[in-house]
């Protein structure tokens, strides 16, 4: 480059004197090698460009995405940004060199969006739950600390245990550098399938498992079971159960999405915990962070380690109806032994509700005939064992129980000022022990779904879990292996309503089981999602076929065969679970020092280096420059070789050709180029376009559009086409054989095309950008959506920005590159002016009629021309 240099102050004085033979051999070899630079720079601008359009998408929330996400977009776009600077510091020496300090503070501001601080967990490793408080919860997860405080503020009876703190399992992370070993395969993975992250989670999950707990870790936790069973006399057995930072807490339960270890012994304590913490990078625990925007770097694991109760029932109790924040009830489900049959929604169950008044009473009740519970042996574990007899049809809980439990409830939603969802057990000696609460989740009730009445349903009954109303073909999961496969949109069906099978809600349009109750995890989840599920659905899985389409409406307990619009009409829009999410939020946060654009005005005095405030600006900054630097040679440098030409064109327009590289056929000595002199494949595609059809001139124009017109003239005049700039009376191709730039000002109308045409399908491309119109904003806004109207249907993706109109095809064929260049060279000419009739619906209708037959010549090219009735002469 310094060479270059020499050879452009060499010739600087000389603007009209033949340059010898060996002087323009050293100018084509420079000119190329700028050209080099100029494509370096579009290509890099594209690539930052299509990451930019990819960050806005996630943040419309409609896509769950992780940290890695976050940091791989981020990275990549700081990549290509950089890239640029470095590309057009090359194209001209020095003269940018204070991009390179701006580019270091945008990215300095973006860095603690991307790289998060570790939690601050210093603290004891191991905690009694007696010494627990609700200033705890930073060590103990605030599931334990809520059940501390039940026990310290109301007296209510909880089991004995402690806690694995979070200082605990940042020594067990930081053992061997497990958390930086995690860190890294999260970080290095791509999860575009379930499939992946389920080899990401298995994995990680394989890592916890076999790294060794710290000794000074075990030996606290082994003197906390010591303490605990020379208390009680006896060895004792314990459920080690999550706590993690950020569970239970409202808008995000994790309702079953961490494991818990029942009757555990002294000798598998350790081994028990490793599960549990292991079960942080489980599938459904990874895919329910992903869905919520929760950063994976933001699991920190405490664990609960608590007596086992003895118990002869056990279930849920929601202190209000979570499916209609105005009903007066509460829900109790249970089921005799353990609640995990309710929370796993592996059986049918009780069901009482129960009115809130004072003193409660028990409005209805639902006793089906349960078929299983889980119990505990000492030696066992927990074993499912099956209901026979009298027992199986009995309620598990007399109505006294039922009341007394649900004054408990009431209690602790008073306590915390919010409705609860309580996990509750009875022991043997009829004691009401609590084992956890979290806030309650409650929703709206949707529309109420009208019954379709000309088909009767194939299905009915069960039990609403999620209302609403969703469609699609049926999905039989039996099996792990089965998820694998769940498509998009699929209506997911099961046998038993498995927390597992969370990890598909996102892709699910509505849930149906055989077994289960509305109070598992599985409903829970489901209602967070607003996917409409129905449970104890009886036959579901040999009632329906794979693949069968069918309507589920959850609220009305029916399900039909095929898709009813009627009752999809009432359907609410999935929610957006992404926006507002901790991920979300520092997406959001890096976006806006990579998105917005400042400097909108090339002419303006603020476009400048030092005042760009984000990458978009960058970029922006330096295409414009870039071409600018391309022009500047051709105009400061005598090189009849390389220097813009004029073409000879039978078109009342100025149209000028800078040959990048080998665009001409022959080279040119005198001041115009023939057209048949052009190689270049995109311009020749787009003045075929330009050509094909003589413009007919401006449309009639109303008084309205006329006065539109002189007004927008009048308020900014840089749309006049008087004013001075420098391409505001020219229209320049810069072209090489398979690239064109093209760069118009036809009156109001400011149009870029840029593209590249070869037989490498995959790296072909057009981008097209179309603004202004000497009408007000109104009438503009509407040609643009005119322009979509057209494009979008030949192939281009639209994305329009006010009055602005940016549309992209790529990685097709030559032959269809070259068609859909016919249609814009078409589009620049035959729009022009458009945006003044915009109010006149026949007239418009008439020029959408012609564009549309004249459209159809270039993607039809052996369709006969046929002039549409009506149309424009």
């Amino acid at each position: 480059m310094e060479r270059l240099r020499a050879l452009y102050s060499r010739f600087r004085n000389r603007a009209r004197q033949q340059p010898t033979k060996a002087e323009a051999e050293a100018l084509r070899i420079a000119f190329k090698e700028r050209y080099h630079q100029f494509k370096l720079i579009l290509s890099a601008n594209n690539k930052a460009l299509d990451l930019m359009a990819e960050i806005e998408r996630a943040l419309q929330g409609t896509t769950p995405f992780g940290m890695q996400f976050v940091r791989s977009r981020c990275t990549r776009i700081s990549t290509s940004v950089f890239q640029i600077v470095q590309h057009i510091n090359a194209l001209a020496p020095g003269k940018y060199a204070v991009l390179f300090q701006v580019f270091k503070q945008v990215q300095k501001r973006i860095n603690p969006f991307v790289h998060l601080p570790a939690p601050d967990t210093k603290g004891p490793l191991v905690m009694p739950l007696a010494t627990v408080d609700k200033t705890s919860a930073d060590l103990v997860g605030p599931k334990l600390a809520n059940l501390a405080e039940l026990a310290a503020q109301l007296g209510l009876r909880i089991p004995d245990g402690f806690v694995i703190t979070s200082s605990g399992f940042e020594s067990f992370m930081g053992a061997g550098d497990l958390q930086a070993e995690i860190n890294r395969r999260i970080q290095s993975a791509e999860i575009e399938r379930s499939d992946q992250m389920f080899a990401l989670s298995a994995a990680i999950q394989n890592v916890v498992i076999q790294s060794a707990v710290p000794q000074i870790l075990e030996e606290k936790i082994m003197a906390e079971l010591q303490r605990m069973e020379a208390a009680a006399g006896k060895p004792l057995r314990l459920a080690v159960r999550s706590s993690a930072l950020g569970e239970d807490l409202a808008g995000t339960s994790f309702a079953g999405q961490y494991r818990s270890v029942l009757n555990v012994g002294k000798e598998a304590l350790t081994a028990a915990y490793k599960e549990v913490v292991a079960s942080a990078y489980g599938l459904t625990a990874m895919t329910y962070r992903r869905n919520r925007g929760i950063p994976d770097e933001d699991v920190v694991m405490c664990v609960g380690c608590l007596q086992m109760a003895d118990a002869t029932a056990g279930g849920v109790l929601y202190t209000r109806n979570p499916m209609d924040i105005r009903d007066e009830t509460m829900l109790i489900h249970a089921n005799w032994g353990l609640p995990k049959s309710v929370v796993d929604g592996t059986t049918d169950t009780d069901r009482f509700v129960i009115r809130r008044d004072r003193p409660p009473h028990i409005q209805t009740k639902q006793i089906p005939r349960k078929a299983q519970q889980y119990v505990c042996y000492p030696e066992e574990g927990v074993c499912r064992m099956a209901l026979t007899g009298s027992q199986s049809e009995h309620p598990c809980l007399s109505d006294a129980q039922a009341l007394a439990l649900a004054q408990l409830g009431l209690r602790i939603e008073t306590f915390y000022g919010v409705p609860q969802d309580i996990e509750w057990v009875l022991d043997d000696q009829g004691q009401f022990i609590i084992l956890q609460c979290r806030p309650l989740q409650q929703f709206e009730p949707p529309a109420v779904a009208p019954p379709d009445s000309r088909r009767p349903a194939c299905l009915s009954g069960g039990q609403t879990a999620s209302p609403g109303v969703g469609s699609g073909n049926v999905f039989i999961v039996t099996k792990a292996a089965d998820a694998l496969q769940f498509p998009e949109g699929a209506v997911l069906v099961t046998t038993q309503a498995l927390p597992r099978w969370a990890a598909l809600l996102d892709r699910a349009a509505a849930v149906i089981t055989e077994q289960g109750s509305p109070a598992g995890h599985l409903a829970n989840v489901a209602r967070e999602f607003s996917v409409p599920a129905l449970v104890g659905m009886a036959g579901a899985t040999t009632a329906l076929r794979m693949g069968q389409c069918v309507t589920v409406d959850a609220g009305g307990r029916k399900i039909y065969d095929g898709r009813i619009e009627a009752l999809l009409a009432h359907a609410d829009q999935p929610r957006n679970l992404m926006a507002g999410s901790r991920v979300w939020q520092l997406l959001e946060g890096a976006a806006g020092h990579i998105v917005p654009l400042h400097l909108l005005n090339p002419e303006g005095p603020e476009f400048k280096a030092e005042r760009c405030r984000t990458f978009h600006d960058i970029t922006r900054y330096c295409h414009e420059k870039a071409v600018a630097e391309m022009f500047r040679f051709g105009k400061d440098h005598y090189f009849p070789e390389r220097s813009s030409k004029q073409l000879r064109a039978q078109i009342p327009m100025q149209w000028w050709v800078l040959n990048l590289d080998d665009g001409f056929q022959t080279e040119v000595e005198g001041p115009f180029v023939e057209l048949d002199n052009i190689l270049s494949i995109p311009m020749l595609a787009l003045w075929s376009g330009i050509t094909a059809f003589p413009w007919q001139g401006p449309p009639p124009m109303d008084g309205k559009g006329f006065i539109s017109v002189m007004f927008q003239a009048t308020a900014n005049q840089a749309l006049l086409p008087t004013v001075r700039s420098s391409m505001a009376n020219r229209n320049y191709f810069m072209i090489s054989r398979n690239y064109c730039s093209l760069q118009s000002r036809l009156g109001f109308h400011f149009s870029i095309v840029e593209t590249l045409v070869g037989d490498r399908t995959g790296e072909n491309y057009i981008n097209f950008h179309f603004k202004g119109g000497g009408a007000d904003f109104s009438r503009r806004l509407k040609r643009v959506l005119f322009i979509k109207e057209i494009l979008e249907p030949c192939g281009f993706h639209i994305r329009i920005q006010q009055d602005a109109l940016n549309a992209r095809a790529e990685q097709s064929d030559r032959n269809t590159m070259v068609r859909l260049l016919k249609v814009l060279g078409y589009i620049l000419i035959h729009t022009r002016q458009l945006d003044m009739i915009m109010a006149n619906t026949a007239l418009l209708n008439r020029y959408r009629n012609k564009i549309r037959s004249d459209i159809d010549t270039f993607l039809n090219p052996g369709a006969a021309r046929q002039k549409p009735a009506g149309a424009p002469s």
